[in-house]
């Protein structure tokens, strides 16, 4: 999982990966599929994928930060699952992750070490608050976009 990309799922390993899919050296999975086979569903559509990716980009860009974005089964100990989640991304010390479970209706957000000073439990918490209202209206992209700009607009940014 990379910065700024909007994972599924956690861990895929080469021998899981279905005939035609590869791991790419920047940690994404592309894939080719015969033109009638049919599409998984995705969680968004092409436009709501664009509106997410530049919310995440200008994020990073403005803060220093990496900020990601995990949907899926956070399971009963959330937070623990969401640093296990930070801890998989390539350059965990200076990323944020918001990780949702839309089923189970839970939100966490966690930071990096070296950002955690940036990206404090406030700041943290302020992400989670512009994120509710939308979630609780059933529009999860824009409550994810909220969240991102928040967050992003709430830090300083991190200097080398």
């Amino acid at each position: 999982m990379q910065h700024g990309e909007v994972a599924i799922e956690t861990t895929v390993r080469p021998e899981n990966l279905p005939l035609g899919a590869v791991h790419t050296a920047s940690g994404r999975i592309s894939a080719v599929r015969f033109l009638d086979e049919p599409v998984d569903k995705l969680p968004f559509d092409k436009f709501d994928r664009i509106r997410l990716d530049e919310a995440l980009v200008n994020a990073t860009r403005a803060t220093g930060m990496n900020f990601t974005i995990y949907l899926g089964d956070l399971g009963a100990e959330s937070n623990d699952t969401a640093f296990e989640l930070l801890d998989s991304l390539d350059d965990s010390a200076h990323s944020v992750l918001i990780s949702v479970s839309p089923g189970e209706r839970k939100i966490e957000v966690v930071s990096g070490s070296a950002v955690a000073h940036k990206a404090t439990d406030r700041i943290c918490q302020l992400g989670i608050t512009a994120a509710l209202p939308s979630f609780r209206e059933g529009h999860l992209l824009d409550g994810l976009v909220s969240a991102v700009k928040v967050m992003a607009a709430a830090t300083t940014p991190v200097r080398a």
